[in-house]
């Protein structure tokens, strides 16, 4: 399997090359050759596997060149009982007969990102043991994927994280699981403006591969491929979970901000997992939604950017955005180059008058957005008729899932994160707080350790410089 970059810049590279090294040196995005084809014979052989069974099976396609035994060992010691609660690791919840959530938050950070950043952490250590190299980890987030990153890597023998996030921006809980830790190798940096400005940062310092090359720069943002391909295990199960034979299709409802969790179903339907809709729901952030209605890519300002009760969503500019935009095109690179020099300065891109509006119906995508009132309301239906307590984000999903959902095609809705994230919209929904996992009794008031920043970076280069000492 090799790699080669949205933007047509890149020689092949294989999946080790790739994983360290987040933007690809052209400013595109990694993506494989070719997705691997799943036929009939496998994934009838498939459906009977244990989690880490099945995500041999799938990783063991995209990272052919770290050996079996090597990968197979990563695996297991990623998704145990002990980590993530149950053997399955993703359990289904069945609402009614053809309606589920399917659990993926059961992880460190009670968030879905931890199931892609256990792995990304196990495969960094592995990788920089063999090479004996540091890395020093540079992120953005809006909320879950920071905790999730820095859980995975705390303590990690030749890695450090520098992780960007909106000041004031995320909920207190988010905030404080990630600020209150005092690992030596954790590094929080709070900005003042939006998750999209942390993002640019994270970009720019990116595009400069004399410091990036000098600091060694990686990323565990969604836009390194292997948070996708840890990603698309989970749509495999959660169909072989909710189906009783493979001639079955389903639905997935998936809340998006980045276009990250989706992308991955999206490779699992190129694949070949019989999926007959992908429904893609958002916020009042409704860039992508605004998409997949009209064929108008818009992102919007920091300013137009609005602070919601989901905010891991709470995102303009959807990186992964480009992998599926490569894949309409026919992997045309010339024609994301073309797109993304709009994209980059600000601008949209209209495809609503060309054949490549057409082809997205193609892909199985139909999309929706929710409001505050949308989501609280959606928590408290829930969870009066099935007695589930579900977060704001899982909610978006729930409420757009059921509004486009086919007639008697199970729908699976992701779940993005644990109630307890959200406190003060549960509260709104139903009357009570949220129960909390034990553990997370006290975490607001644990000592935060973080440094606020400006939109500026250079100021972050600086930062960087100094605490790693050149």
């Amino acid at each position: 399997m090799r790699y080669i970059s949205t933007r047509g810049g890149m020689p092949p590279k294989s999946f080790s090359e790739i994983l360290l090294s987040g933007l690809a040196p052209d400013g595109g995005l990694a993506i494989p050759e070719v997705y691997p084809k799943i036929g009939a014979d496998e994934l009838k052989t498939w459906r009977g596997l244990s989690y880490q069974s099945l995500a041999f099976e799938i990783l063991s396609r995209f990272a052919d060149d770290i050996p079996a035994e090597d990968l197979r060992a990563i695996i297991d010691r990623t998704y145990t009982r002990e980590i993530f609660g149950s053997d399955e690791i993703t359990p289904l919840k069945t609402l009614e007969p053809g309606f589920h959530i399917l659990a993926l938050s059961n992880g460190p950070t009670l968030a879905f990102k931890d199931i892609a950043m256990q792995l990304l952490g196990n495969l960094f250590e592995y990788t920089l043991g063999k090479s004996g190299e540091a890395l020093n980890i540079l992120g953005a987030t809006s909320g879950d994927t920071g905790s999730s990153a820095e859980y995975a890597m705390r303590g990690k023998q030749g890695i450090r994280v520098f992780m960007l996030s909106p000041y004031g921006k995320m909920s207190r809980f988010q905030t404080a699981q990630m600020f209150s830790l005092q690992d030596e190798n954790i590094f929080n940096i709070a900005i003042r403006g939006v998750f999209d400005d942390c993002q640019d940062i994270v970009k720019a310092v990116s595009h400069d591969h004399v410091f990036k090359q000098k600091h060694r720069i990686g990323t565990v943002n969604s836009i390194n491929w292997a948070r996708v391909v840890a990603q698309i295990v989970y749509y495999f199960k959660g169909y072989f979970a909710a189906t009783q034979s493979n001639d079955e299709q389903v639905s997935f409802a998936v809340p998006s901000g980045n276009f990250g969790n989706i992308c991955a179903g999206h490779v699992a339907r190129m694949m070949g997992l019989p999926i007959k809709q992908l429904i893609l729901a958002t916020n009042e952030n409704d860039v992508l939604d605004e998409f997949f209605r009209t064929g108008v890519y818009r992102p919007r300002s920091t300013s137009e950017t609005k602070h919601t009760s989901s905010p891991s969503m709470d995102i303009s500019r959807a990186s992964n955005f480009e992998r599926f935009i490569f894949d309409l095109t026919d992997r045309d690179a010339s024609k994301v180059v073309e797109l993304w020099s709009a994209v980059d300065k600000g601008q949209a891109f209209d495809l609503s008058v060309t054949p490549l509006f057409n082809r997205v119906r193609e892909f199985g995508f139909v999309s929706g957005s929710s409001s505050h009132a949308g989501r609280v309301e959606t928590i408290r239906e829930i969870f009066q008729k099935y007695q589930v307590l579900v977060d704001t984000h899982t909610a978006d999903g729930l409420k757009v899932g059921q509004a486009l959902r086919e007639q008697d095609v199970p729908l699976i809705c992701m779940e993005t994160a644990q109630p307890a994230k959200f406190s003060e919209s549960i509260q709104e929904a139903i009357g009570q707080e949220p129960p909390r996992p034990a553990g997370y009794e006290n975490l607001e008031e644990l000592p935060q350790r973080f440094v606020v920043k400006d939109v500026d970076v250079a100021a972050i280069k600086v930062y960087i410089s100094e605490q790693i000492g050149g």
